[in-house]
């Protein structure tokens, strides 16, 4: 399907080949000096591992979606701690159409309760430490972020 085709048969709910950039928050979940990371059941990236997130809807903050997408992708409870960075995301199709386009902020947060788990939008989950993710397969900025979160929770390390 085109971009044209997906935009007019309303199968488009604003992601792919979107007309302006989509709001969206990743947390990164820390417990016991480890980060939660999930395989994304989506695209883009769909298959690697990825931190926890999704889109911002229409009214809520930061902080709600990021508790509202970790329920729905690791049924977990998290505590939201602060921004650390806003990423642009971009990814263009075999063409060199924008096929996504995201504004990611990015959050420090800790585990709540509940065990994670695979929920709707994951392939798995799991709790990863910092060595531990130079050898996953995953978008080298969000490793990059990821490496920077655990500097900010863990200085020194």
């Amino acid at each position: 399907m085109s971009p044209e085709e997906i935009v007019s048969s309303g199968n488009n709910d604003g992601r792919e080949y979107p007309k302006r950039p989509v709001a969206s928050v990743a947390a990164c979940v820390f417990k016991d000096n480890k980060v939660l990371l999930i395989k994304r059941a989506t695209p883009p990236s769909l298959g690697k591992w990825s931190v926890p997130g999704g889109v911002i809807e229409l009214g809520e903050t930061f902080e709600e979606t990021a508790k509202r997408e970790l329920d729905e992708e690791c049924c977990i409870e998290i505590e939201v701690g602060k921004v650390f960075t806003v990423e642009n995301a971009t990814f263009l199709d075999e063409k060199d159409r924008i096929q996504f386009h995201y504004i990611i902020t990015y959050l420090i947060a800790f585990h709540a309760g509940g065990e994670a788990r695979p929920g709707m939008e994951a392939l798995g989950v799991r709790w990863v430490t910092r060595e531990e993710l130079d050898n996953l397969d995953m978008n080298p900025v969000v490793r990059k972020n990821m490496s920077d979160a655990f500097d900010i929770v863990y200085p020194g390390d």
